[in-house]
Parts: C-alpha cells; sequence; structure tokens
C-alpha cells in the first residue's frame, strides 16, 4: 500500500499539471500569447475611419483567415488612421493592387479587414502600402441618415435644384360661371 505522502505528492502533481493545461489552453484560446508565432509581413493601409476596428482583429481575404491588426496609429499630418497588418508568409502571392476594406461579422459583430485581390503580376512585400482602402460602415451614421432623410423629405442635398410643384399664386384669377378661364 502507498504511504499518504506518497498518494498526496501524486495528487499534488496531477493539480500541478491541470492548472497548467488550464493556463495553456486560456492563453491559446483567448490569444492573448502564441508560443509558437507564424512568420509574416508587415502591410500598411490608410484609412478615413477604421470604426471599432482593434488591435489583435483578423485580416481576412474571401473569409480565410491570413494575418492580424498589429498596430493602429493616427498620421498627425493627414489626420486618417494607419493600420498596420501582419499577414502570415505562407499568403506571400497577394497582388499589390489588392484593395483593403474593413467589414462588420454579422450585423453587430467585430470589425475585422478584408483584402480583396485584384490583378497585378507583383505581390505585397515586407514595408508595402495598400492604395485603395475603403472605409468601415459606421451603423450609427447610417441610422443617422436615414432618420435625417425620413424627417426632411422635401430637402434635396442639391442646393439648386428646384420644386416640381408649380408657384402658388393667382394665375387663374378670373374665371367665368361656368369655369372656364377667359
Amino acid at each position: 500500500m502507498l504511504s499518504q505522502r506518497t498518494i498526496e505528492s501524486f495528487v499534488g502533481l496531477f493539480l500541478l499539471a491541470a492548472i497548467i493545461a488550464l493556463l495553456v489552453l486560456a492563453f491559446k484560446v483567448s490569444g492573448l500569447t502564441s508560443f509558437f508565432k507564424p512568420e509574416s509581413y508587415a502591410v500598411v493601409a490608410n484609412f478615413d475611419d477604421i470604426g471599432q476596428l482593434k488591435v489583435r482583429s483578423p485580416v481576412k481575404m474571401g473569409g480565410v483567415l491570413i494575418g492580424e491588426v498589429s498596430s493602429i496609429v493616427l498620421d498627425p499630418t493627414t489626420f486618417k488612421a494607419v493600420v498596420k497588418m501582419n499577414i502570415n508568409d505562407k499568403f506571400n502571392d497577394i497582388p499589390d493592387d489588392s484593395s483593403a476594406s474593413i467589414l462588420t461579422a454579422g450585423l453587430l459583430g467585430d470589425n475585422y479587414v478584408a483584402l480583396t485581390p485584384m490583378y497585378s503580376q507583383t505581390f505585397l512585400k515586407n514595408g508595402s502600402e495598400i492604395q485603395e482602402a475603403h472605409s468601415a460602415m459606421i451603423l450609427e451614421k447610417l441610422i443617422g441618415q436615414l432618420i435625417y432623410k425620413v424627417g426632411n423629405p422635401g430637402k434635396s442635398s442639391d442646393s439648386n435644384a428646384t420644386s416640381a410643384t408649380p408657384p402658388t399664386g393667382n394665375i387663374n384669377k378670373e374665371k367665368t360661371e361656368n369655369g372656364a378661364s377667359k
């Protein structure tokens, strides 16, 4: 029979191994750290509005995860958001004329960067800048525009637009008794 001390030692080692396994699982699931980071290259895109995009947001192409956002800073001269993305090295054949868009996962989900490939025969490399960037569609702004349009149905965005209704005045002021104009 095993001694009480040996049994307690085995139980202690088992609990220690379980705690370590839970910590590794928690870090792996949360994505806070990766023990084996894949090799990647950095690409930059400038956006007018990034919405709720965050560092570590996914970068996808065709719905497939190809990288993540590594930093977001404000350019002090253009006042645009400069988004730096790390793209996995195994996706090294992305055309350099590709476009970047900030999309939302679902109706109210998190934002992510979607790359749309184009047709160039040269590819993105470390330090490349994506020239065509489409900003995020902000749901609050869209609802605000809809409410404004519904609240002001006669207003046109063109200030020189004329109304389709004729002017009110005394055009047919003189009428005969049977209703015909003179």
